[in-house]
């Protein structure tokens, strides 16, 4: 009588070692994708002088706003109302300028060398490329961004009570530990990091470096310079409301919130909007057309 053979059964640690080098693989590219395109920004000198520009516009402009003003204009400190955070602040008005020349030239050098084809080659699947490009991207730029908020309010914390802005007047010193100060300054770190993103977004969709920086610099700075000049208070309402730059700028401010024309979260979201947006369709472009 033959004995009857023991059934062996796949033991799950034993499927788990099977599909493991499967997740290897697959992180791999990604990986391989995030060195490279760490690798070229590093490496490209604009890279660096943009990201230093972005700390030092930013902190100068902010410690030029809070410098100029104090409370001798006004009949007491209270009677101000000044929001000291936002003003600590104006300099990511000017910053989002070389965050955006940073992203366009971030893919549009690319173009404009041909070495985009050399980088589609070494890594096929496009939307790898972009979504590492983005990554890093976002990464440089928080970290530039961070250090000039933070700068800008530590330089705000020390020149203010010099102006008349003191705690006894109604102004505490500026503190992270303060809910809307945090918020401000993480907010105006994605404001950002979101017009980086906006500036890669154009470069990809228009191919051009030249290109993507007229046309990000005209959707900052000129569509709200329009609502200046329009004499319409319903049309300048709407494009403060609406436009990329006064939504996303809304962030900074503190104070009389209810008087802004659209709150500070939902006006990031705009802006968010607009810039995930541009670069949601120009990776879709970008996955179907030749390099």
């Amino acid at each position: 009588m033959r004995r009857a053979r023991p059934v062996l059964r796949a033991h799950p640690a034993g499927r788990a070692r099977r599909s493991a080098p499967h997740l290897v693989l697959r992180i791999g590219p990604a990986l391989r994708a995030l060195h490279a395109e760490w690798t070229k920004l590093r490496t490209l000198p604009s890279s660096w002088l943009l990201l230093a520009a972005t700390v030092a516009l930013t902190f100068a402009v902010g410690t030029a706003a809070v410098s100029s003003v104090s409370t001798r204009e006004c009949a007491s400190a209270a009677a101000c109302h000044e929001d000291t955070v936002q003003l600590a602040l104006t300099g990511v008005w000017l910053g989002q300028a070389t965050v955006l020349v940073l992203g366009a030239l971030s893919m549009g050098a690319e173009y404009g060398t041909g070495t985009v084809r050399t980088t589609l080659t070494a890594i096929p699947r496009r939307a790898t490329v972009l979504a590492s490009k983005a990554a890093v991207l976002a990464a440089a730029t928080g970290i530039a961004a961070g250090t000039a908020i933070l700068a800008s309010l530590a330089a705000a914390r020390w020149i203010l009570p010099g102006n008349g802005f003191t705690p006894e007047g109604g102004y505490p010193l500026l503190s992270l530990t303060d809910t809307p100060t945090l918020r401000a300054a993480l907010g105006s770190t994605l404001c950002l990091i979101l017009i980086a993103l906006m500036g890669l977004g154009l470069a990809v969709l228009l191919r051009d470096s030249a290109a993507a920086i007229t046309t990000g610099l005209g959707v900052l700075y000129v569509v709200p310079l329009m609502s200046d000049l329009l004499g319409s208070p319903t049309w300048k309402d709407r494009l403060e409301r609406w436009a990329p730059t006064p939504a996303g700028l809304a962030i900074r401010a503190t104070k009389d919130l209810a008087r802004l024309p659209i709150g500070p979260w939902p006006g990031l979201g705009v802006l968010a909007a607009y810039a995930l947006g541009v670069l949601l369709v120009g990776g879709a472009i970008f996955t179907r057309r030749d390099a």
